[in-house]
């Protein structure tokens, strides 16, 4: 649907597929993240922290995407500054006035003067006619005492202060370019999870620093990533006593909720913004590409978010993480303008838990191509042989309009659906017609290039 991130802009768009299959990650490898922009095809109005309007990672950035990512390029001037050059443009020179330069410019003088006069012989008769009674002055207040109490608990300054220790900058310099992004320590030795598009370069042979909140730096690597997901975990070398941040979960949030963001937008490390969810279970498709194999279910939201935020924290009242900031929807290449998306947590934090504990992610699947039907839904394509979708059998040119109790609009809502369970798990699938098919998901482990 749509595409995400902004970040770097340098890497190489894959071809756009259809297929949601067991090892279709494996396309979404070389994707980068990050809002996204680059040189991606442009795509209707919403599409997947740059399309027709195109948009990107809100870290690096992918070409050519309607989402923003965070990548870095110059910044569009203000309207306002381009209000004035048009306005200067079009004035009337000299010559069209018919005045001689030389009485233009005594007009002018002579306006200055009129007024520094003016304000000359104001001031004199003020101090003249002024009485020796006492006046106002907020200059001669005494200034107020410090503030001594702690923030109110559920306040955005309260988020702020339990977030801001455990949020880190991760500066990537790859071969012939450099990434900034964010990212949040989940470990006190030194596990910090963030976007695949921040990292790509480094897990390509390149280098990366953690920036940590009080200044200290530390190499890291990469443990593991999930292109089809768009995240990565990283570690940083010989640390020890981090803090570390809380996890929430976000299968219980709602439209309107409060949430705050913490990121390193434009290199601003420490970066804290806030706002509200403003949409739930948004097909988004990671790193920008337009490839099935990378759809995410993402959690939309106002909170500013901009090139350098991918990775960060999407955190409730409570300072809970319950989304990683990953892509901006950007008409053009400027920042944001209110519409950001985030990975939900606990799809990152399953996929997480597979990357430190296995060296790898696993991609849920039902073993079936899928495509748009034309009066809505998702219409079954090729059905793979022995895959979970011939065992619950479903047929080609079946159309599925739901997944439980959630409506299914098209093929990305479906993937998108599918990628927020775990493998193992049995779910029902509500055909055109009416009937209803169970189906247990399936699982198979996420191929890198």
């Amino acid at each position: 649907m749509t595409e995400n991130d902004p970040s770097a802009q340098d890497r190489p768009t894959p071809a756009s597929g259809m297929p949601e299959q067991p090892n279709s990650a494996a396309s979404g490898g070389a994707q980068q993240g990050g809002t996204p922009s680059g040189g991606d095809q442009p795509a209707p109005p919403f599409q997947y922290p740059p399309h027709t309007p195109s948009a990107q990672y809100a870290q690096g950035g992918y070409p050519g995407s309607p989402y923003a990512q965070p990548g870095y390029g110059t910044a569009a001037e203000p309207h306002a500054a381009t209000a004035t050059a048009s306005s200067a443009s079009s004035a009337p020179t000299t010559a069209q006035r018919g005045l001689p330069g030389k009485l233009v410019a005594g007009v002018a003088l002579l306006a200055l003067l009129v007024g520094g006069g003016a304000g000359a012989a104001g001031g004199y008769l003020a101090a003249d006619t002024a009485t020796d009674s006492p006046s106002s002055n907020a200059l001669n207040q005494p200034a107020p005492a410090k503030q001594t109490g702690g923030a109110e608990q559920g306040s955005v300054e309260a988020v702020a202060e339990k977030l801001k220790p455990s949020v880190v900058q991760l500066q990537v310099q790859g071969q012939g370019s450099a990434n900034e992004g964010s990212g949040f320590v989940i470990s006190e030795d030194g596990y910090i999870l963030t976007n695949n598009h921040v990292v790509e370069a480094a897990a390509r042979g390149g280098d990366m620093t953690v920036v940590f909140h009080n200044g200290d730096e530390a190499e890291a690597e990469v443990v593991g990533r999930d292109p089809s997901t768009d995240i990565a975990v990283v570690r940083a070398q010989d640390v020890s006593g981090l803090t570390t941040v809380e996890l929430g979960r976000s299968d219980d949030l709602n439209v309107g909720q409060s949430v705050v963001a913490v990121g390193s937008p434009f290199e601003l490390a420490g970066t804290v913004t806030s706002g509200i969810i403003s949409s739930l279970n948004r097909p988004v498709t990671a790193g920008g590409q337009g490839d099935q194999t990378t759809v995410m279910d993402a959690i939309q939201t106002d909170a500013a978010i901009n090139p350098g935020n991918s990775g960060g924290p999407l955190a409730n009242m409570q300072g809970q993480i319950v989304g990683i900031n990953s892509a901006i929807y950007s008409p053009s290449q400027g920042g944001n303008v209110g519409i950001g998306f985030a990975i939900p947590i606990d799809q990152a934090r399953r996929t997480a838990d597979e990357i430190i504990k296995n060296g790898h992610a696993t991609q849920t699947y039902i073993g079936a191509t899928v495509g748009n039907a034309p009066s809505g839904g998702a219409a079954i394509g090729e059905v793979q042989s022995g895959s979970p979708a011939e065992e619950a059998g479903i047929e080609s040119g079946d159309v599925i309009v739901k997944m439980g109790e959630r409506r299914i609009e098209d093929a990305n809502s479906l993937v998108a659906a599918i990628r927020t369970r775990a493998p193992g798990e049995q779910v029902t699938f509500t055909l055109g017609d009416g009937n209803t098919v169970e189906v247990t998901l399936g699982g198979q482990p996420v191929t890198v290039n």
